[in-house]
């Protein structure tokens, strides 16, 4: 009997570090005053989530996303956290939030809605997220949007088209399709959101989203590549 617990615990965990191996660190939140529900990930299949990297709990990963080494997805507090089909999530990046229940009442301060729908994070489809960037929830990202290295944008709307440069800081803003906001720029005003400049043709970052996009694409097609034995 002992010997089969034994056996029973060695597969169990052989089978945790394989899939840890194939699909990164995926697992469900924990019960707490606000997480209600204990939930798995949804992931698509055709998504490569990186061996060093965690989706945890309310996240819902769409088609043909690469998920980075380094990178910390958690809808372990803020629930539910979406990323549409074909962004990325670069090395480093944090996506979490703000609780969005208490106890037996939702915290509607904590969401963004999208359609009939909730989301503590909501990102559409091709985005990009680079390195070491944080979007903090409650966050709504549009489509085709740049969010650069170690930018933050927290309790922000960014419209469709949007290019956030490097180090760049949003906070309770809406910014406007079309729009880019400068590199190490510190925007915490609609006034400020609302003043920030258009994307022309002659802006040297209007097409850099989609080069990203299309790499990582290719990332992702790829598949997990078998690490190599010293």
């Amino acid at each position: 009997m002992t010997r089969s617990i034994a056996l029973s615990a060695s597969l169990s965990l052989n089978v945790l570090c394989v899939g840890a191996l194939l699909v990164g660190w995926v697992a469900p939140n924990v019960p707490a005053t606000f997480n209600p529900h204990v939930t798995v990930p949804t992931i698509a299949a055709s998504a490569r989530i990186h061996p060093l990297a965690a989706v945890i709990g309310s996240v819902t990963i769409g088609e043909l996303i690469f998920v980075a080494p380094g990178a910390s997805v958690r809808g372990d507090e803020g629930q539910n956290i979406y990323i549409g089909d074909h962004s990325n999530v670069q090395d480093g990046v944090v996506i979490h939030g703000l609780e969005t229940f208490e106890g037996d009442h939702e915290l509607p301060e904590n969401e963004v809605r999208v359609g009939a729908k909730t989301y503590s994070v909501y990102i559409g489809k091709r985005v990009s997220l680079a390195h070491q960037s944080q979007v903090h929830g409650p966050a709504r990202i549009g489509d085709d949007t740049f969010v650069g290295m170690q930018a933050l944008v927290f309790r922000t709307e960014l419209g469709d088209h949007v290019v956030v440069e490097p180090g760049a800081k949003l906070i309770g803003v809406k910014v406007a399709a079309g729009r880019y906001v400068p590199a190490l720029t510190l925007v915490t005003t609609q006034e400020q959101a609302d003043a920030l400049p258009l994307i022309t043709p002659t802006y040297p970052y209007r097409n850099l989203n989609e080069g990203v996009v299309s790499v990582n694409l290719q990332l992702a097609k790829g598949g997990q590549p078998k690490q190599i034995e010293r």
